[in-house]
């Protein structure tokens, strides 16, 4: 297996699992089904695969399988088919099935090459029999996210003319147009953060507020200063700081990226040591169920270092390790003691 496929996959599915409010409720029930399945022992999923071909419409069945094979279908090429039947016979029969809209049903171009091919044109079979199905439309586009951008796109834009007030299409079409914007630069950067921010404040502007609009923040906070709204983006981080009073497993979040926002803006204004202060603020958060799985974002650190402002680059390093317990932070220490500049990586997205 090739190791550089294998990561592009795994990225592609942290990235998503970390969107905030990616999931309803709906969605939701499926990926903790899925993720049952996951602990499923061999004579179980046996069982189950027994349950699914005396009964193929046995969607809950399905969806345990694919947790099960999730875990396995990288290093066992039976469990990667059967996963992939499992998926097509989905996509094909029950386009509604809630697992659809998560990465447990997602093909991979490289990785799963034909099977991929015949779920992008099973997807793109219901699309054209349900033109107008905003939830079969905003399936087909997430099957498509991470190998055919464009398509993608269309899709969660018919599926927001076909459902204006639902949030759920813009929010994820700014997630697409967001994607990747740490390898882009200049204008480019600047116009992809201006489309995805005008699909984030679609979706602000129809959630419910609270939680659900509290969990758009930081990214929206993120792509207005990328946009060059930086009153805008302003606002934002000070609204996620306030909004910290009220606790929740979403408090730790908005303290990190709301600190790191004012501290890039305060840079940008000249203002180096505002800038480091607010480093050091958002490495003191509790952490969240996102950084502590997939660590804090470095992209305030990396603006520190290419002034040359190290030691407090280090202060956050430290300060980071009370909630992300990786080695990362270890290597990248070294790096920056050494006068280097780390490659930080996907820690530059989240």
């Amino acid at each position: 297996m090739n190791i550089s496929l294998r990561l592009t996959v795994l990225l592609g599915f942290a990235l998503w699992m970390i969107v905030p409010g990616s999931l309803s409720a709906q969605d939701d029930s499926a990926t903790h089904l899925a993720m049952t399945g996951r602990n499923l022992s061999t004579d179980a999923a046996r069982s189950l695969e027994t349950q699914v071909k005396a009964a193929p419409d046995d969607v809950e069945a399905r969806t345990r399988l694919l947790g099960y094979y999730m875990r396995l279908a990288f290093n066992s090429p039976e469990a990667r088919e059967a996963r992939q039947q499992h998926i097509l016979w989905l996509i094909r029969n029950r386009p509604d099935a809630p697992i659809l809209s998560t990465p447990y049903a997602r093909l991979d171009r490289h990785l799963d090459s034909s099977a991929y091919e015949e779920g992008r044109k099973a997807w793109l079979d219901q699309v054209d029999h349900q033109p107008k199905n905003a939830e079969v439309l905003g399936r087909a586009a997430a099957y498509l996210l991470l190998n055919d951008s464009e398509a993608a796109a269309s899709l969660y834009q018919r599926a927001e003319a076909a459902e204006p007030q639902n949030p759920e299409w813009s929010r994820d079409l700014g997630h697409l147009y967001s994607l990747g914007r740490s390898r882009k630069n200049g204008e480019e950067r600047q116009t992809s953060a201006k489309a995805a921010l005008g699909a984030y404040e679609r979706s602000l502007a129809n959630s419910k507020g609270g939680e659900e609009r509290e969990s758009l923040l930081p990214a929206v906070a993120t792509l207005a200063l990328e946009a060059g709204e930086t009153a805008q983006a302003r606002g934002y981080a000070e609204e996620m700081l306030d909004s910290d009073s009220q606790g929740g497993w979403n408090a730790g979040n908005l303290v990190h990226h709301g600190h790191l926002v004012l501290g890039r803006i305060a840079l940008r204004d000249g203002d180096t040591k505002a800038a480091q202060e607010h480093l050091l603020a958002a490495g003191k958060t509790k952490g969240s169920p996102q950084l502590n799985s997939f660590g804090p974002n470095m992209t305030l650190a990396k603006e520190l270092l290419e002034k040359g402002e190290r030691q407090a680059v280090l202060e956050y390093f430290k300060l980071c390790g009370s909630f992300w317990k990786n080695s990362k932070l270890e290597a990248w220490t070294q790096e920056v003691q050494a006068g280097k500049l780390p490659e930080f990586g996907a820690n530059l997205e989240y």
